[in-house]
């Protein structure tokens, strides 16, 4: 029988995205981890765990490095364009190339299977530990066209001119101009601003794009930066820039 001792970051939830092909290991590391307080989603293939890693803020991320698809060194390179979690790789080669490759390419550890659950928990926990606070989208400036965002001071120009936004247009600006191309839902916005919005912004996510196109000098009957699409949600598309 196991026991651990209780940790800090256990004192909040845990949100894993697991992505591996081996559907069975999948399986038995899911239960495990969720017997020690974890919440999992997962997925087995690379397109469908980029996809995934795009749409919530994960605490970290295990990612195999053999995917059907989209390889998870493929798939590391392209999470670390957008987001700063924590990256976890897993691993059957025992190859030291594959591990170094994963790490230049910006994961933050490597776990060689076959691999303990119990390691693999601890190396959870240290990450998190690590970047508890610091997780989620990148931090560094984002510039998209005409349209410069720093997550880090919470302020946004347009063709350098700085945009007067509430904390709320803020996070909606940066949530859209860091998936641009991407059409996003409304609940999909509301789970993507959990945590860094009050309950009324579930309310006006409409009213806030309103406000973000007129402060962008876009022309709300034909939008070319904040666009609308019929039935689907919104995305930004930098206008002619992007």
């Amino acid at each position: 029988m196991e026991i651990f001792q209780k940790t800090p970051e256990d004192s909040a939830s845990i949100l894993v995205l697991l992505i591996e092909d081996d559907q069975r290991l999948a399986s038995l590391t899911a239960q495990y981890l969720e017997k020690h307080g974890l919440t999992l989603q997962q997925a087995h293939d690379g397109t469908m765990g980029l996809s995934e890693a795009m749409k919530l803020r994960y605490d970290v991320i295990l990612l195999d490095v053999m995917l059907p698809g989209l390889d998870g060194l493929e798939v590391c390179r392209r999470i670390r364009q957008h987001s700063d979690v924590p990256i976890i790789m897993l691993t059957a080669r025992d190859e030291e190339a594959d591990c170094v490759m994963g790490l230049e390419l910006g994961a933050d550890d490597y776990v060689t299977k076959p691999f303990s659950s119990r390691e693999l928990l601890a190396r959870i926990r240290t990450c998190v530990r690590r970047a508890r606070g610091k997780a989620g989208p990148t931090r560094r400036p984002l510039k998209i066209g005409q349209l410069t965002i720093d997550p880090g001071s919470m302020s946004a120009a347009m063709q350098g001119n700085k945009l007067d936004l509430t904390a709320h247009e803020f996070e909606l600006l940066r949530i859209l101009a860091e998936r641009a191309g991407r059409v996003l839902s409304r609940e999909q916005l509301l789970d993507l601003a959990k945590g860094n919005a009050e309950e009324s912004f579930d309310r006006s996510i409409d009213v806030h794009i309103s406000r973000l196109r007129q402060k962008l000098g876009d022309d709300p009957k034909h939008p070319r930066l904040i666009k609308t699409v019929r039935g689907s949600g919104y995305m930004y598309s930098g206008g002619d820039d992007l």
